[in-house]
């Protein structure tokens, strides 16, 4: 897979967003390899994942990528709707709206500039409904 289409917040986030992650599609086996590459740098470690049950349907429990295993859990949450949470062995806790595969390129790329700013403090649901 490329390089995710992922935006963060500079420096620490002080909002309920570290930014963004548009995936290309609704897989968690083609696309989470290369999102938790790009934010969990050593290999070896372990990375638990938290998604949105109405987001991803029957995803994987574990997911092997090179040098590292993703631990997949699922929420019902309505708190983490169209978010999803990497805790990471090395560099901690990300919270990232995950924008919509299917969303127009001029869409996602607005969602994400929003996401990753830190004078917004918004929420993911707050984002996608403006």
């Amino acid at each position: 897979m490329p390089l995710p289409r992922l935006a963060l917040t500079p420096e620490v986030s002080h909002g309920p967003l570290d930014g963004a992650w548009w995936p290309r599609c609704d897989s968690l086996e083609l696309e989470l390899p290369s999102l938790v590459a790009a934010l969990e740098p050593d290999r070896g470690s372990t990375v638990r994942i938290t998604v949105d049950a109405a987001q991803w349907p029957d995803p994987p429990h574990t997911i092997m990528a090179p040098g590292q295993v993703i631990a997949v859990d699922v929420t019902g949450s309505a708190d983490e709707a169209h978010v999803i949470t990497l805790d990471c062995d090395t560099v901690g806790r990300w919270v990232l709206l995950v924008v919509p595969p299917q969303e127009p390129a001029d869409t996602a790329a607005r969602l994400m500039a929003a996401a990753a700013d830190p004078e917004l403090h918004l929420g993911a649901s707050t984002l996608l409904t403006r």
